[in-house]
């Protein structure tokens, strides 16, 4: 194999790897939390997002309409999240739209600043929705594992 690409291929497959590191750093951040919402076959699924607080709620980010999470809780509101590990029941209420969108987008860039510059770079997150999370009304019951 000639020397150039030798070269070339070696720094492709450093640059390949050094943005799959940069990526999972980011994807993983100061804090994932992981939201359980129910399956259309009755399933549990389980989903890693990034939280933010405002407004006395959690806020997490559905990164367009057709996340399998979101259309989980578009059928049932009733979701589990897992943070600092423990697992609390949460009502789940969407804002779509430009309002919604600006809202979650400029939580998670204040919460996670560089990480979420990084990922803007990879994801198109146009349509994304946000949603808020509060604690269900006493007697609700929310999906088990």
């Amino acid at each position: 194999m000639p020397p150039l690409l030798r070269f070339v291929l070696v720094a492709g497959a450093v640059l390949v790897a050094v943005v799959a590191g940069i990526t999972l750093i980011a994807t993983e951040g100061p804090e994932v939390v992981v939201l359980s919402t129910r399956a259309p076959d009755g399933t549990m699924r389980r989903t890693r997002v990034w939280v933010a607080e405002a407004d006395g709620a959690a806020w997490v980010e559905a990164a367009n309409p057709e996340r399998a999470f979101y259309s989980d809780i578009r059928r049932n509101p009733l979701v589990m999240m897992e943070r600092d590990g423990q697992s609390r029941p949460y009502l789940a209420k969407t804002f779509g739209g430009p309002e919604g969108n600006q809202r979650i987008r400029t939580l998670l860039r204040e919460k996670y600043g560089w990480a979420d510059w990084w990922l803007q770079q990879m994801v198109d997150t146009s349509r994304s929705i946000a949603v808020r999370l509060d604690p269900p009304p006493s007697g609700s019951v929310a999906p088990r594992r």
